[in-house]
């Protein structure tokens, strides 16, 4: 039995802070365990486009998203339709036992968007109440300095996936390469589920 699932989440937004902006999109990749000791990115994202109801939108925040409002008013998904389909997806991928901790990177804006999401929708937060940060995680991991904890200095670092420069600030490519990150992260940590690990082998000889 595993004690934790890494749900690695990525969103795209109007604004700066929830409720006066949107959260336009979101996007998820899940860390797991590996039966050797190591972790890897699941194949399964999930991912959804979400209609907007805030009552500001910043232009710059929009040049960054690239997403269409006009777009999302008439092909997105409700918010509460969209927090049901990731509640869903979060209790389907969560392995047995274990914890859903919510990942992100810069933890503190996704978080903030997610958790006021599921308040104001009076839904409740399949993550609870906290979340893991990667760049903090990387203060501690690699040494580094919170402010070079950016994604550019993380390459250097970290063996991970080329960027691929035109799918950046897609919810779900960013948490994609977010998890990857994670998944570098738990393997210089040198963080072993030993639950999961034999209950993998056991599977494996059983």
């Amino acid at each position: 039995m595993t004690r934790a699932t890494w749900f690695c989440i990525d969103i795209e937004a109007g604004g700066p802070v929830p409720g006066l902006y949107d959260m336009l999109s979101l996007g998820v990749h899940v860390v797991v365990p590996t039966a050797d000791g190591g972790w890897q990115v699941d194949d399964e994202p999930f991912y959804v486009e979400i209609v907007p109801t805030a009552p500001r939108v910043d232009p710059g925040a929009m040049k960054v998203n690239g997403l269409d409002l006009d777009a999302l008013r008439a092909h997105g998904t409700p918010m509460a339709e969209a927090l049901g389909q990731l509640s869903a997806f979060v209790a389907r991928k969560k392995l047995l036992g274990s914890r859903a901790v919510f990942v992100g990177h810069n933890a503190p804006f996704d978080w903030s968007f997610v958790s006021y999401a599921y308040h104001d929708a009076g839904l409740p937060n399949p993550f609870g109440y906290n979340g893991l940060c990667t760049k903090a995680l990387a203060m501690g991991v690699l040494g580094l300095h919170w402010i070079d904890t950016n994604k550019e200095t993380l390459a250097e670092r970290l063996t991970l996936p080329p960027v691929q420069a035109d799918r950046v600030h897609n919810a779900v490519y960013d948490a994609w390469y977010q998890a990857h990150i994670l998944a570098e992260l738990l393997r210089r940590q040198g963080l072993i589920d030993i639950d999961a690990v034999s209950g993998a082998r056991a599977a494996v000889s059983g």
